[in-house]
């Protein structure tokens, strides 16, 4: 058995079946997510949509073109984030180190957990199934982008597994169509040029020169060739956090002075939680119930740097309110990243060069909230007298942040 069992846990159209709700009769139809609000490109689509040749960020106009009894839903993000981090949070509960890929999509790899459930993989299959108590699609294989096209391969009560390494997920996914590249966010413009170039298949991209497909289509070329052939980059496990925040049902539709006042309220209560041991705020989610077509209405605000001053907080969130949609009937702030404990006191002997060291540290964090865990990074020299400019330096994580 191969000593990495990178498992995906995937729930097709999760988000569609939370914002539909409890009219399950429209899954049965041809129905999609709206776009959101100032875009044009649909969401998830039923099963009934995609036989019409619909598909997830296909255009509006085109997509009503296609099928012009098309249902439009309005989007839930909020409810969508709320039951995906239950769903998580089931997972981590089996012992599990889970990345999430996307709303529905996560991964965590299966050979730690083995001691934990007996030694066999169906045991922990069997766990993970049950921890979400809905049903879900499994599949198994030695890369994450490999487990998850095995995933969408399987069928709901029997997890599709692909033993071996690198040379054995290149084999499962050589028949299949480059389209599947959608599936990762950064590789979905290249099936449209590949199918055009007349590669139709992930194996007959992996049988390409990679400097060919790298001179071509860059960075992300790179990527796609290095998927195709079986590899793919470490898991990256999130880190479980705690669960703050503070809502407030408005009596009525509610914009303008009204909800910058319950905003402000709402600051107020969420830093004056007991659970925040004063520590300081990196980033906060405001979500909204919205009046107007149902729906809800989600956004993640990083600030500039952790803040515990609730004046601050305010000039930050107060002008994002302005984003939402429509008028609002209930209100809601959480908490997504801690910072550090807010203090602005400093000792009387400390030394300059860890007080730089610390800001630094510091400034990497918040960088991180915001852009992701490649924000930041630092140069390594590796072969300095190289005649190749790549071959002098490698870009590596910078250590602390």
């Amino acid at each position: 058995m191969a000593s990495s069992l990178i498992t995906c846990a995937l729930l097709p159209r999760l988000q569609l079946t939370v914002a539909v709700g409890s009219r399950a009769e429209l899954l049965g139809a041809p129905t999609a997510l709206a776009p959101e609000p100032g875009g044009q490109l649909v969401g998830e689509v039923s099963q009934a949509a995609e036989a019409f040749g619909i598909h997830p960020g296909m255009r509006l106009g085109e997509a009503l073109a296609r099928c012009p009894r098309l249902t439009l839903i309005p989007p839930d993000p909020a409810g969508v984030a709320d039951h995906w981090e239950g769903l998580l949070g089931a997972l981590e509960s089996i012992g599990a180190e889970v990345e999430p890929i996307a709303p529905g999509v996560a991964c965590f790899d299966a050979w730690g957990l083995l001691l934990l459930h007996g030694g066999l993989l169906s045991a922990v299959l069997a766990a993970a199934r049950r921890a979400l108590g809905v049903p879900v699609r499994l599949g198994v294989a030695p890369s994450r982008f490999a487990a998850i096209a095995a995933a969408h391969r399987a069928r709901a009560r029997r997890p599709l597994v692909v033993d071996g390494g690198e040379r054995e997920a290149r084999a499962f996914l050589a028949p299949m169509p480059v389209s599947l590249l959608r599936l990762r966010a950064e590789l979905a413009a290249l099936p449209e040029p590949f199918e055009r170039l007349g590669v139709g298949t992930l194996g007959e991209l992996a049988a390409l020169p990679v400097a060919a497909v790298a001179d071509r289509f860059g960075t992300v070329g790179r990527l796609a060739h290095r998927l195709a052939n079986g590899g793919d980059e470490p898991l990256r496990p999130r880190s479980p956090s705690e669960v703050v925040r503070e809502s407030l049902e408005l009596p009525e539709a509610a914009d303008g002075i009204q909800l910058e006042r319950a905003l402000g309220l709402l600051v107020d209560r969420l830093l004056a939680r007991r659970e925040r041991r004063g520590r300081s705020l990196r980033s906060v989610v405001m979500a909204a119930a919205l009046v107007e077509q149902g729906g809800t209405w989600r956004q993640q605000v990083t600030f500039r740097e952790a803040l515990a001053d609730p004046v601050r907080m305010r000039l930050a969130l107060t002008p994002r309110l302005s984003l939402a949609p429509a008028p609002v009937r209930a209100l809601r702030l959480a908490v997504e990243r801690f910072g550090p404990v807010a203090s602005e006191q400093r000792g009387l002997l400390d030394d300059p060069a860890d007080a730089r060291i610390a800001r630094l540290r510091e400034a990497v964090s918040q960088a991180r909230a915001a852009a992701g865990s490649d924000a930041a990074l630092r140069i390594l020299e590796v072969d300095p007298r190289s005649r190749l400019p790549e071959r002098r330096a490698v870009l590596t994580p910078f250590e602390g942040g």
